[in-house]
């Protein structure tokens, strides 16, 4: 008997203002409740596809998949870059994967010692209205974030027989 598993990888990296390498982090995140039944709902339900999704950083805290974009009260949310969530610009899917590897999200961070522990994926480019489909929380500790640095962020989503 086959299951279907749905995961995803974070992959964050955050550059100096001189271009250089300060950090990066590879983690493997949580698929929220709230995106699973997206998922079945959009392809056996007649729900409403979501175009575009959006990238958004985590602060602080732990996710849960009990977790919404309105209520996950265990985690705080980013704010310090310039603009709002960035989108998510994926490529076609390929061997059971869809990623924005060639056009990652990026973030222009304008306060200095900026933590950040994770990044998620929702509906909405801000606010609180929308799906959470997935966050991520980082393993080992936060990092952090200066005023002038760029942090970018790639999200790949795997599907496979598990």
């Amino acid at each position: 008997m086959d299951s279907l598993k749905i995961r995803g990888f974070w992959e964050f990296t955050c550059y100096g203002p001189n271009k250089k390498i300060k950090w990066q982090r590879i983690q493997k995140n949580l698929v929220t409740s709230q995106g699973l039944n997206h998922i079945l709902d959009t392809e056996f339900h007649n729900g409403t596809k979501v175009d575009p999704w959006y990238v958004g950083l985590k602060h602080a805290g732990n996710a849960n998949a009990a977790d919404t974009l309105a209520s996950h009260t265990g985690w705080t949310e980013c704010a310090n870059y310039t603009g709002n969530r960035k989108e998510f610009v994926e490529a076609a899917s390929n061997n059971a994967s869809v990623t924005n590897s060639a056009n990652k999200a990026s973030f222009a961070i304008n306060a200095n010692n900026q933590v950040i522990a994770g990044g998620f994926l929702c509906s909405a480019e801000n606010g609180t209205s929308g799906t959470l489909f997935s966050v991520v929380d980082f393993t080992g500790g936060n990092k952090t974030c200066d005023n002038g640095d760029t942090l970018e962020v790639t999200y790949t989503i795997s599907a496979n027989n598990a």
